[in-house]
């Protein structure tokens, strides 16, 4: 029989116990602020192509990697955007607190997106993040969706020393882009070796940030645009605020391309560099084509070349933080009837808008190579006194010439041909990019007109005459239906 004190004494011990085991309960919990928590993804793209209203759902583990159990004081949407929503463990919440992880063990998140892509409203690209919080510590991972029905491309190769990048055009593809949805690129869009993209008109291309395209060794891009339908690339910010907001963007890469590149009628803008075309190694024919495309309101450079080959024709490129044209390490550049001004005012510029040099000089060594460029019938001018840079090394060949050019810069080199130094040009509305010359324009009539038989019409598809004016844009007494892009 037990007696009532053995009772005591046994109730005091279940309750010694139970206090014993509260208090081992909550030391088990890890509470260094410190504690980071691993992901299966940082970032959630749903990359479906969306056809009509539409519940997509994605799954997210939540790695606790400690031998102690954690408790998130909350797992919540950052936006709380209702184009998605969350299902934390089975509890459907877009917010929900102290969820706790047993000692190397996960857990599940369910998001779904909830999008009706033919609702023009709706932003292009679609963005939040789930906020995970732990002793005071912050974690997140990022969520992007189409808005509108797009071709979404999305990195899905993380190599060290690289970008993120994703293979749009395998080696030995002839791949085809079509205007029939935007564009979105999360990462880098690669063309690889031997491969080949062909863009066609109308194509809008939207960049995420640090985002480009990479045309590798041996790779080919082709940018078929026309006057009234070009092609596009810009940042995926929608919003009116970043409609002229340069950086957005990385570049357009040409790592030794093959001799098949060709951009024709593009717009190219609010990036960090317009197009990137160097040779590495040795050359593979490297070759770009440039005609009737805009390159504007970059915060680097509107052209970056090394030791390439250029071709370029009725191109107006403004407004660039650095330079906007830049040829280093020689090559060999053709530059008839383009327009280059550079109005730039986001930030202090000290770097003139044309540089040429026909060397590279690097931590180890200075690596020279031969240069052979002609500017023809072009405005190279800006805001600053000198907006011409030739820098050269005697050792190998450079061979410049400005033929019937108006040009700001304080030089007076022999390869000055006819040229008009520190006037203005005169152009119709900077402010607006716009780039059309003004009927007093010193640049009018004052081209050389052996260069009309190779070009006779101007960017925007009108007849030059037999006396051409400087720059990509004949001036016309008519310019009603002249539109700036």
């Amino acid at each position: 029989m037990i007696s009532f004190k053995s009772t005591n004494i046994y109730l005091s011990f279940i309750l010694l116990l139970f206090i014993v085991s509260a208090c081992k309960k909550e030391e088990s919990l890890l509470n260094d602020s410190n504690a980071k928590v691993n992901f299966s993804s940082e970032l959630i793209a749903f990359d479906t192509v969306f056809t009509t209203v539409t519940t997509s759902t994605k799954q997210l583990m939540v790695y606790n990697p400690y031998n102690q159990k954690i408790k998130f004081s909350s797992i919540r949407l950052a936006g709380g955007n209702s184009f998605f929503s969350l299902n934390v463990n089975g509890e459907p919440s877009n917010s929900v607190r102290d969820v706790e992880i047993e000692a190397k063990d996960s857990l599940f998140i369910f998001i779904k997106a909830n999008i009706n892509p033919n609702n023009s409203n709706n932003p292009v690209l679609i963005k939040d993040s789930i906020l995970f919080e732990l002793n005071g510590n912050v974690q997140d991972v990022d969520i992007v969706a189409c808005g509108q029905d797009a071709h979404f491309i999305v990195a899905d190769h993380n190599v060290a020393g690289l970008p993120p990048y994703k293979i749009v055009a395998a080696e030995g593809q002839n791949i085809t882009w079509q205007n029939d949805k935007p564009y979105v690129i999360y990462g880098y869009a690669v063309i690889d070796s031997t491969a080949s993209l062909v863009i066609e008109n109308g194509c809008k291309i939207f960049m995420h940030k640090n985002s480009g395209m990479w045309v590798y060794k041996g790779g080919s891009l082709k940018v078929q645009g026309i006057k009234d339908n070009p092609v596009v690339f810009q940042g995926d910010r929608r919003e009116t605020w970043y409609a002229n907001v340069a950086g957005q963007w990385d570049r357009i890469w040409l790592n030794e391309g093959s001799v098949d590149n060709e951009i024709n009628y593009a717009v190219i803008k609010n990036g960090f560099i317009g197009i990137q075309a160097e040779t590495f190694d040795v050359s593979m024919g490297n070759k770009l084509v440039l005609t009737n495309t805009i390159i504007q309101n970059m915060s680097g450079a509107g052209i970056l070349a090394k030791r390439y080959k250029i071709n370029a024709s009725n191109n107006v490129i403004s407004n660039c933080g650095q330079y906007l044209v830049a040829l280093t390490g020689g090559g060999t550049y053709n530059f008839v009837h383009n327009t280059l001004s550079n109005e730039w005012s986001g930030s202090t510029r000290s770097s003139t808008s044309l540089f040429v040099s026909n060397y590279i000089e690097t931590p180890t060594e200075i690596v020279v190579s031969d240069l052979q460029a002609l500017f023809a019938n072009s405005i190279i001018y800006g805001n600053l006194a000198e907006e011409v840079q030739l820098d050269k090394k005697e050792v190998a060949n450079f061979n410049i010439t400005f033929d019937h050019c108006l040009m700001r810069t304080t030089l007076n080199d022999p390869s000055f041909l006819s040229c008009i130094r520190n006037s203005d040009p005169l152009f119709k509305a900077v402010a607006d990019n716009d780039y059309r010359l003004l009927a007093n324009s010193p640049a009018k009539n004052s081209g050389s007109s052996a260069y009309l038989p190779t070009y006779p019409l101007d960017i925007l598809e009108f007849s030059r005459d037999g006396m051409p004016d400087i720059g990509a844009i004949e001036y016309n007494i008519d310019d009603t239906s002249r539109k700036k892009r």
